[in-house]
């Protein structure tokens, strides 16, 4: 059976936040008995006690405290629309990230964020470098390294290794002429300049690092990928290049990796405050959780 007393919810919900019905009558400009009328006609549509009639007045039953928190819910929620339809402006939220991460990661989870949050215009933006992130119209950025970005609120979305990746021709240099020879021979690509992380993984192999006079500097993940693919290098990765190595384009070329390196959601102070970002930082960890 259809509920046709939507519009008793209002007088259900004002006489809740009153706490009685005179007080709640004064609110709307109606008399107690027109009150008391419209809970009883309620309570019979519903089949079950909003209140509890004390002497000294009246309480919410469980199932009444149940239902308040449904009603100020919806209220709300439809209190949210009415002012966003009154603005015109649709609400919208910009994501800086690599379009290596966008492909492999977020692309095949974006229908679950637009279902989620119809209201939300979600803008990806294609970033390599964590730049000034209100100054390029961005909003919050997902980056991957090991976190020490300064001046930005990070949180950790996922982690993700790096590791030594190579063509596969390399593989086999390194079982006949080991590690330490190949790796000095060949050259040993970078994403970025100043990065530190071809040291911080020779200090966990256990191997001194003497840095490739005139490295080559690829900041864009796609790029560095085919050119490792191309044997230009080799490169530290992630395990999104997963698809790479099991179709024997890419080799691993060895067991050690990094462990404090992962995937950030990085952006400035104040920023979740605005209640777009904070809807996608909370989705972005949820689609996080779901990988375990």
């Amino acid at each position: 059976m259809r509920f046709r007393h939507h519009d008793s919810l209002r007088l259900f919900a004002s006489i809740a936040e009153h706490g009685s019905f005179s007080a709640a009558a004064a609110a709307l400009n109606l008399t107690k008995g027109a009150v008391s009328y419209q809970v009883h006609q309620l309570e019979e549509a519903l089949g079950f006690a909003l209140f509890h009639r004390r002497p000294r007045g009246i309480e919410l039953t469980d199932a009444g405290r149940e239902l308040r928190a449904s009603v100020q819910t919806a209220f709300e929620d439809i209190e949210r629309k009415i002012e966003r339809l009154r603005s015109g402006v649709q609400q919208s939220v910009t994501l800086g990230l690599s379009t290596y991460l966008a492909s492999r990661w977020l692309s095949p989870r974006l229908m679950t964020f637009m279902q989620a949050h119809p209201d939300i215009r979600l803008r990806l933006q294609p970033m390599v470098d964590l730049v000034d992130l209100r100054g390029a119209g961005v909003d919050l950025a997902i980056r991957w390294g090991k976190g020490d970005w300064p001046d930005l609120e990070l949180e950790p979305l996922f982690p993700c290794p790096a590791f030594p990746t190579g063509a596969p021709g390399l593989a086999a240099r390194i079982e006949r002429d080991g590690l330490t020879a190949v790796f000095a021979r060949t050259p040993l690509l970078i994403d970025r300049e100043g990065s530190s992380a071809w040291a911080d993984w020779h200090a966990a192999a256990g191997l001194s690092y003497l840095r490739h006079g005139g490295a080559l500097a690829i900041p864009d993940p796609n790029v560095l990928v085919q050119a490792v693919i191309d044997g230009q290098g080799i490169a530290l990765n992630d395990a999104l290049v997963s698809d790479e190595i099991t179709a024997g384009k890419l080799a691993r070329l060895s067991p050690i990796e990094l462990a404090d390196y992962g995937y950030f959601i990085a952006y400035a102070p104040g920023a979740l405050a605005d209640p777009c970002v904070a809807a996608l930082v909370g989705w972005l960890h949820e689609q996080a959780a779901l990988m375990h």
